[in-house]
């Protein structure tokens, strides 16, 4: 009997104790610890819209040198390959017969005026008898006609004397134009006959030279559009920038000329033309080259890093931001073209959204995650001598990966850089010079 009084009160104790360990509070759970992300802060800036187009070197003033008389030629005058002066003397033709030519029509001229003078004291002689009727009004009239007859004479002399001189200038060929001269169709001896098709040589000015491109009619209808909205502004007075065969900057910008009234409807493009000065003649004409042409300005766009920005499997480009509590959100974007490694954005962002650049695999739509904004890039010091830069963009930098690329959404890959041809240069920065 003790003993089962015993093990009741030993029984007793143990659910005692066990009851009042189940009456203490458990500790509260400790909240997960958040995903450190890489994110940039979007601040509109000042862009200005460029359009890196091809073209080809054209001079902005030609002229083939024929002859304008008939002859052998007698001799050269200049050389070939080098500047000429507008009425500097190429051609020497063998002109004995122009000169005797115009021997004789000054012969002609002198027996004219001969002739004149004589009229002219007969008239004034007869004109005196006829004031007091010494002579017939017949003869005083006849007098009169021959004086205007050899005035007429005289005239027509003199005209003869300059069409002869005309024709013993031409003689000498003389360059139309100042230029640089290329190499001569014909030697010394050569018979030349007037306006004949072949030139004898081609003067080409070359400074300045003009650079032919080929713009789109649609980029164009789309321009105006976004200026007549005033989310563009115009920028023609611009300087464009020359980029030549290999890769280099041309040490000279040039300025918009004129756009071509008509497009082309095989190709959908008009001419655009480009005035650049040319003083070291290094650019000639056929070069193959690509002008950055100025197509406008957005005073306030909003530029993302490459690596903000992914595609989805349908091709439809996204981005992931944090909002102000911390949580990620997928955010369907419209971007249209590259500046260097980041992203013009048309539609999607606003300005203050926070855009995670690094650590994109480790974080999924919905998750909590501790921002870190990206440091500025640093300012290098201008070097001594300018550098011509590359003419293809930078590639972007690779993202961070701490985590497997299994577990990383198809939405949130980076996007490879696009290809193209259209680039942007901040408006605030200077123009590139050679």
């Amino acid at each position: 009997m003790k003993l089962c009084v015993r093990r009741l009160a030993f029984v007793t104790a143990l659910l005692s104790s066990f009851l009042v360990a189940c009456k203490k509070e458990a500790p509260p759970a400790q909240p997960p610890a958040r995903t450190a992300v890489t994110v940039v802060t979007l601040r509109p800036e000042p862009v200005t819209l460029t359009r890196e187009l091809p073209g080809r070197t054209s001079p902005s003033l030609v002229a083939e040198v024929r002859p304008q008389v008939s002859g052998l030629v007698k001799q050269r005058l200049f050389e070939e390959g080098k500047n000429v002066e507008a009425g500097q003397a190429l051609y020497q033709l063998d002109d004995a017969s122009y000169r005797a030519d115009a021997s004789s029509a000054r012969a002609a001229l002198a027996r004219t005026q001969a002739a004149l003078k004589s009229a002219r004291l007969t008239a004034r002689r007869i004109g005196e008898l006829a004031k007091i009727d010494a002579v017939s009004a017949q003869d005083h009239e006849n007098a009169i006609a021959n004086l205007r007859q050899s005035e007429a004479d005289v005239g027509v002399a003199q005209a003869a004397v300059q069409s002869v001189e005309v024709v013993l200038g031409h003689a000498r060929i003389v360059a139309p134009i100042s230029g640089r001269i290329g190499k001569s169709a014909v030697t010394q001896g050569a018979l030349v006959t007037a306006n004949q098709p072949e030139p004898l040589a081609i003067i080409q000015q070359l400074d300045p030279i003009y650079i032919d491109v080929t713009y789109s009619s649609t980029e164009l209808l789309r321009m105006r559009k976004e200026l007549a909205a005033g989310t563009l502004d115009s920028t023609l007075n611009v300087p464009v920038a020359i980029r030549m065969e290999d890769g280099t900057l041309h040490s000279q910008t040039g300025q918009f000329a004129f756009a071509d009234l008509n497009v082309d409807p095989a190709t959908g493009s008009f001419l655009v033309r480009v005035d650049v000065p040319n003083p070291g003649q290094l650019l000639l004409p056929g070069m193959y080259v690509r002008a950055e042409v100025s197509v406008g300005k957005r005073p306030d766009a909003l530029l993302v890093p490459q690596p903000g920005i992914a595609r989805t499997p349908k091709g439809d480009a996204t981005a992931l931001i944090v909002d102000a509590n911390g949580k990620v959100e997928l955010r369907a974007v419209s971007v249209d073209r590259t500046i260097g490694d980041r992203w013009l954005i048309e539609s999607g962002l606003v300005a203050g959204d926070r855009v995670i650049v690094e650590g994109l695999q480790r974080v999924q739509p919905g998750a909590l995650v501790e921002p870190i904004e990206q440091a500025p890039a640093k300012v290098m010091p201008a070097p001594a001598k300018p550098i011509i830069p590359d003419a293809s963009p930078p590639e972007p930098a690779a993202p961070a990966s701490s985590g497997s690329e299994s577990t990383r959404p198809e939405s949130t890959r980076p996007e490879s850089t696009r290809s193209d041809s259209t680039k942007l240069t901040p408006a605030s920065a200077p123009a590139a010079k050679g």
